[in-house]
């Protein structure tokens, strides 16, 4: 392996971080620029595909109100260059969610698996979707405050 694709690789990386950090933060405007316009998405085991970046974060964007509170990590990537300006990757996620007007609480993991585009000299997500291992969904007791 070559120096060259290294920095690759880190390209990469660093883009699949920053997807997680502009899910996390909502900041939309952001992650629509780390896709690659005719991107697919494949979230939910499949349940919630789409087309085309701005389909992708109309999604992400409705389904990611100011009530939601998130965290996903991805690590353990295995990260192959397929070309010049083409990559797939698998990486492990995991992710709590929390809704703060219901007290509903997810946690789970499984495995993402993208495909990656150079364009202009810039690495894009092609296609993203995971698979869970596993999903636990609970409800916190809410309480009136008063006692």
């Amino acid at each position: 392996m070559e120096v060259a694709d290294l920095l690759e690789l880190e390209a990469i990386r660093r883009l699949k971080y920053r997807y997680m950090r502009c899910v996390d933060l909502q900041l939309f405007d952001e992650l629509r620029e780390c896709f690659a316009p005719d991107a697919v998405s494949s979230y939910g085991d499949g349940r919630y595909s789409f087309t085309g970046r701005d389909d992708i974060v109309d999604f992400l964007r409705k389904s990611l109100t100011s009530s939601v509170l998130s965290l996903h990590t991805a690590h353990h990537p295995e990260i192959d260059l397929t070309s010049p300006t083409t990559a797939t990757a698998t990486w492990a996620l995991e992710d709590t969610v929390f809704h703060t007007d219901t007290g509903f609480e997810l946690h789970g993991a499984g495995y993402y698996h993208d495909t990656y585009v150079k364009i202009d000299d810039e690495w894009k997500i092609a296609s993203t979707g995971y698979q869970r291992t596993f999903e636990h969904r609970s409800t916190v007791a809410r309480t009136s405050g008063a006692g």
